[in-house]
């Protein structure tokens, strides 16, 4: 895809047009985009000639073409200079983003559509498999986007919104539709949150740009408490009016931290939900009370409840499965050209009702709290835990940055707990540190969730929203085919993980 402004006004067109768009990762293999374009169908791909990736140059046209050899479909390729660098060529299919503008008429004909009619195309992995594509429709994307930003989330026309993401996760979409809705400033940024620049990169251009709406993710705040707080306290971050997140379940000390050194006085909006669903199930407001880590509840017209394994709710405080009991307006009509699949992920399990995937608890003073994905169950002697609750107590040392639980197969429990930890930067990785960890999650959880082993490394598999991909940490633990990694940004990262794991003697 084109770099910023140019993807919003490609997007922005495509729309009108009544054309489909389905956004890709920048930093997809040539094998993820072609199982993707030919999954679409897709005629036309937008491209640029390359782009800025931690101060190399990445070959974004050249890395298609070879795509592009075995997608059948693609009959055109727009490709935009944004680099300036050497660019392969075909003729008949290729077109210069400049010259099909000069060559174009200045405006285009809304096309009318049935409110129901596709939108984009949205692919998403999940945990596993084949990707899902989600499809999203004129009406129900952009209802949603407008409830949750504007009206649950207070973004207003005065805003200045920036929430840096890949234009491949449905944020960079919907931080373009939201912002237009509200009549709010857009602000967009090339490049990574760290870099150039360094790693407080983005706080600057928030201080610079007088950002009063920032989006962040729980993982990128604790990338700030690794820091020089020195220098962060001597940025003026005073123009932020509200900072949204979301991504994954945030940790309490992760939590405190960007309130005090980022948010100021501003309150920290905490959204949680999917693709599937164009945006949250969970959020909180501006005028409802909350607590770290929490959300004040449901978004209207979701149905949101929390059941237990019979399909019962839970009580308060009680761990069960996050559902909706009603069709939302924003929910996907269904995964292209996999109906079993759609069936089978979301409305198997309870009877008319979607079960999500995520581990909820609503306490007794009605705040709601996600616990991480309910596929990644750790059940320990009959005894269920989510591996976000693991996480959070290993967070609690101050030593780690990050840190990943999984469960794996153990002659004596069947199932026991492995952990992988990110540990902070002058941190010693030894067994004294292991021990202590160690000691935390079994303060919090008691003796049976001890975990079995303590790993180090230097960082954890992510997804392009910063989601720790943790089936591939279990995959290099036993050796397994990790499957689809297309959805990475850090695909490098296995083989280390599997050095890791090979040190242990496993």
């Amino acid at each position: 895809m084109p770099m910023v402004p140019e993807v919003v006004a490609a997007y922005l067109a495509i729309a009108k047009i009544g054309a489909v768009s389905s956004p890709l990762f920048s930093g997809y293999g040539e094998s993820a985009i072609r199982t993707r374009l030919e999954d679409a169908g897709a005629k036309l791909v937008i491209t640029a000639d390359g782009m800025p990736r931690a101060g190399k140059t990445v070959a974004l046209k050249q890395n298609l073409d070879a795509a592009l050899s075995g997608a059948t479909s693609v009959e055109h390729c727009i490709v935009f200079s944004h680099m300036g660098i050497e660019t392969p060529w075909t003729e008949g299919r290729d077109v210069d983003w400049d010259e099909l503008l000069r060559g174009s008429e200045p405006s285009l004909d809304t096309a009318q559509l049935d409110a129901e009619a596709m939108l984009t195309l949205a692919y998403t992995s999940g945990t596993s498999g084949k990707p899902k594509g989600v499809v999203m429709t004129h009406c129900g994307f952009l209802t949603k986007a407008a409830l949750d930003f504007s009206i649950i989330g207070d973004l207003k026309a005065s805003d200045r919104f920036l929430w840096m993401s890949d234009f491949g996760w449905v944020i960079g979409t919907l931080s373009i539709v939201s912002s237009l809705q509200a009549g709010a400033t857009l602000v967009l940024a090339d490049g990574a949150p760290d870099f150039p620049g360094g790693r407080n990169r983005l706080l600057r251009i928030a201080q610079d740009l007088e950002v009063s709406y920032l989006g962040i993710a729980p993982t990128l705040v604790r990338a700030f408490m690794m820091n020089d707080l020195q220098e962060i306290s001597r940025l003026d971050l005073s123009a932020i009016r509200i900072v949204i997140s979301s991504g994954e379940p945030w940790t309490p000390d992760a939590w405190n931290w960007c309130q005090k050194h980022i948010c100021g006085s501003a309150p920290l909006l905490n959204i949680s939900g999917g693709t599937e669903v164009s945006c949250a199930i969970l959020a909180t407001t501006v005028i409802h009370p909350n607590k770290p880590c929490g959300f004040t509840g449901p978004v209207p017209g979701m149905g949101a409840r929390v059941f237990d394994a019979d399909g019962r709710p839970v009580s308060a405080g009680e761990v069960g499965e996050l559902v909706l009991t009603q069709p939302s307006i924003g929910m996907t009509q269904g995964l292209w050209r996999d109906p079993d699949r759609y069936i089978e992920t979301y409305w198997s399990s309870y009877r008319d009702v979607w079960r999500h995937g995520d581990w909820a608890t609503i306490d007794a003073d009605g705040i709601w709290f996600i616990h991480g994905r309910s596929d990644d169950t750790i059940n320990i002697a009959g005894k269920r835990v989510g591996p976000a609750e693991i996480e959070s107590l290993l967070m609690e040392s101050g030593q780690i940055a990050d840190a990943a639980a999984i469960a794996v197969p153990d002659d004596l429990k069947g199932v026991a707990i492995l952990c992988v930890c990110v540990p902070m930067p002058g941190t010693v990785a030894n067994e004294a540190l292991a021990a202590k960890l160690s000691h935390y999650v079994v303060a919090g959880l008691g003796p049976p969730f001890r975990p079995r082993e303590i790993v180090f490394a230097d960082e954890l598999p992510k997804t392009r929203n910063m989601k720790t991909m943790r089936r591939v940490v279990r995959t290099a633990y036993l050796g397994d085919d990790p499957g689809d990694l297309s959805s990475l940004v850090n695909p490098d990262c296995v083989g280390a993980l599997e050095r890791a794991f090979g040190r242990k003697g496993i």
